[in-house]
């Protein structure tokens, strides 16, 4: 009988070969999902990594995926013109803060009746996590939809604030702000996959 293979320490991370615009070189994914030809309202999502100790994780990697404004996720039989790949990577900074440049998800079916609210994939991966750190974003100005979202609402009602990214309009791109809190008092909502 074949067993899953065990999990191993996340990290240390060859950071040049995962993130590496941040080294001055190309790559495939960045912290930027968006240029001038992508539809959809455009938001920064930016926070912090913060460790159990309430320290900064200044070397985590974070990966999003999410829909585009229409509420459906790239696929490989898309139209090749389209240019929002909903996916994007980046790693903490030394103060283990992170921002993605993107546009606002539409909502995705969760059965043929019920939508999810819109919400970003995001898996946090950092030392001393042996497996990685699922979680999701869910955006503050869209209360209509979380109330009904199954996802959302299948968290303990104390804890729903911990998914949940406060929308700041004092700039020309809308920002949400959304701190992940590995453990601790205020620990993010992670899901098992």
């Amino acid at each position: 009988m074949l067993k899953q293979t065990p999990s191993q320490t996340i990290g240390p991370f060859f950071a040049y070969g995962l993130t590496p615009e941040e080294y001055g070189k190309s790559g495939i994914w960045s912290g930027i999902l968006v240029n001038d030809a992508t539809k959809g309202e455009r938001i920064r999502i930016h926070g912090q990594v913060i460790d159990g100790a309430g320290e900064p994780v200044t070397d985590a990697l974070l990966e999003i995926w999410q829909a585009d404004h229409d509420g459906r996720y790239h696929h490989p039989s898309a139209n090749e013109k389209e240019v929002f790949q909903g996916f994007g990577r980046r790693s903490t900074d030394e103060n283990g803060m992170y921002s993605f440049m993107t546009i606002k998800p539409g909502r995705v079916p969760a059965t043929q009746q019920r939508k999810q609210a819109p919400h970003v994939n995001l898996i946090v991966f950092s030392r001393g996590i042996l497996v990685h750190a699922y979680t999701r974003i869910y955006f503050s100005d869209e209360l209509e939809a979380n109330n009904s979202d199954p996802v959302l609402q299948s968290v303990d009602h104390k804890r729903r604030a911990t998914l949940i990214a406060n929308r700041d309009e004092s700039r020309a791109v809308p920002r949400y702000n959304f701190n992940v809190h590995l453990q601790g008092r205020h620990e993010t909502v992670f899901f098992d996959v």
